[in-house]
């Protein structure tokens, strides 16, 4: 959504309270009012240290770094676990490259080689946006 002359932190800001739920939505609701004036101030510093200290997130990326494709796993269910991971912790700091990078080691010799004939040559010698 762009309007203009309106920074799109701005329209963020204006419509985070309708994403909430729950916890998240009474969270919100006990902030002081105009305690919240930027973007960067509720998301970095006011919403994330409340739902996600610092030991879910050390824990929250160990699991995606550690992340393995399972025995009996397809390629499509990996990669679809493998986001879900990196949808539970949104803030996991990780570059694109750092993702693929893990997720191509995490798989099978099999899917590497699909992977690697896909992206006519080896998968790793790509380019994030190329992949």
């Amino acid at each position: 959504m762009k309007f203009p002359n309106v920074p799109s932190t701005s329209v963020k800001l204006m419509l985070f309270p309708f994403s909430l739920e729950g916890a998240a939505r009474i969270w919100l609701e006990k902030e002081p009012p105009r305690s919240i004036l930027t973007w960067e101030c509720i998301f970095v510093s006011k919403f994330i240290n409340k739902f996600f200290p610092p030991s879910k997130t050390t824990n929250l990326q160990n699991e995606i770094t550690r992340f393995q494709q399972r025995f009996d796993e397809t390629f499509y269910e990996a990669w679809d676990r493998f986001n879900d991971l990196l949808r539970a912790c949104p803030h996991h700091g990780f570059s694109e490259l750092h993702q693929l990078d893990t997720f191509y080691n995490a798989l099978n010799s099999n899917d590497q080689d699909s992977l690697n004939s896909a992206a006519g040559g080896n998968f790793l010698d790509k380019m994030p946006r190329d992949i």
